[in-house]
């Protein structure tokens, strides 16, 4: 079915765009991948690593829709993974969020329709739940305007669903790359609050949900994976035992716009949500906005359910965490020598 479509990958330099492209680069999946960021030195850096014919690179940014446009003709689907989403960043610079994260949807999704894309996945982020930041802020109105855009899209030409997932671990600007060299470099650790927890998944697991909800999405579907959770505690013990270190720990305190734990589905969206195994399916409300015929229709009682958080989630104790780390490609790496592990740069 992939075999001779093209896929569009917005942000497509970035750990996702790589991870993407370790999957498919070398199979007979997608005729061509088409690489679309801003970034022209990870653009070159990736077109000389990789070396692949199948791999063209747009150089644009999605605020802009001329860019976006042009890089969308001849496109079947497209994973629009481009985003500010370094959290105090985003909270110095909210409007820049605003540009990136709704705007520069809202132009994909557009130049999609436009140009008869069959799917677009959206990827978004568990701080897009009860959000207390800029970056979740932004991301969750990401949200909104996808689901918004596919209630109006003629004879669903074009299909548009989400992806929600929690921390991507060895991602970049993630903690563990930074815990790791930290321990390496012996340095004193900085933990902002060891008991804060978070969700666990690998690049891998991020690509396997894109991939679901590509396979399985329906029109304003919204997916989330099931995923573990430790406290950044354990995960920096975890750390210095893998790596036979006894390193310093310093509580730093919480940075701007921090949570205690990360929230992936709401009690709201939990009493709609469908259980598919591995993944949760929250189907778009496509109520319109004749709200009179609904005021004597109840509704789940959602003091009954409870949100999806990684305070209550599969708990990860130190064991856990460091069978867990063991299988990342940096871990494997940097602490045991395994230079067959796959990277994925940037």
């Amino acid at each position: 079915m992939l075999k001779d479509r093209t896929l569009l990958i917005t942000g497509g330099t970035g750990s996702f765009g790589n991870a993407v492209l370790n999957r498919f680069l070398h199979t007979d999946h997608f005729k061509e991948i088409r690489i679309f960021s801003r970034d022209e030195k990870k653009q070159d850096d990736m077109r000389t690593q990789l070396k692949n014919e199948k791999l063209k690179f747009y150089i644009g940014d999605v605020r802009d829709y001329g860019s976006v446009e042009k890089a969308m003709r001849g496109v079947d689907y497209v994973f629009h993974a481009a985003a500010l989403k370094q959290v105090p960043s985003c909270e110095f610079f909210p409007l820049e969020a605003t540009k990136t994260n709704v705007f520069g949807t809202q132009n994909v999704i557009d130049a999609a329709v436009a140009n008869n894309v069959e799917k677009v996945i959206c990827l978004s982020t568990d701080k897009a739940a009860y959000p207390i930041n800029a970056m979740g802020i932004s991301k969750a109105l990401m949200e909104k305007v996808a689901i918004a855009a596919s209630r109006n899209i003629i004879n669903d030409t074009t299909t548009v669903c989400l992806t929600r997932y929690g921390n991507v671990m060895a991602s970049r600007g993630s903690v563990i790359p930074l815990f790791l060299k930290q321990i390496q470099e012996g340095a004193t650790i900085t933990i902002t609050d060891p008991k804060m927890t978070r969700f666990l998944m690998s690049l891998d697991e991020a690509v396997e949900l894109v991939l679901f909800a590509f396979e399985h999405g329906n029109q304003g579907d919204l997916f989330v994976n099931k995923a573990p959770a430790g406290t950044i505690g354990d995960l920096a013990e975890a750390l210095k035992q893998l790596c036979k270190k006894d390193t310093e720990v310093k509580i730093i305190g919480t940075r701007h716009g921090e949570k205690l734990y990360e929230t992936l589905c709401t009690r709201e969206e939990m009493t709609k949500a469908q259980d598919m195994g591995d993944f949760y399916r929250i189907p778009a409300d496509n109520r319109n906005l004749n709200y009179n015929q609904y005021f004597t229709e109840g509704e789940t009682d959602i003091s009954s359910v409870e949100d999806y958080h990684s305070h209550n989630t599969e708990q990860l104790d130190v064991e856990g965490m460091k069978k867990l780390l063991s299988t990342l490609p940096l871990i494997r790496k940097e602490v045991f020598g395994d230079n067959s592990a796959v990277q994925y740069p940037g």
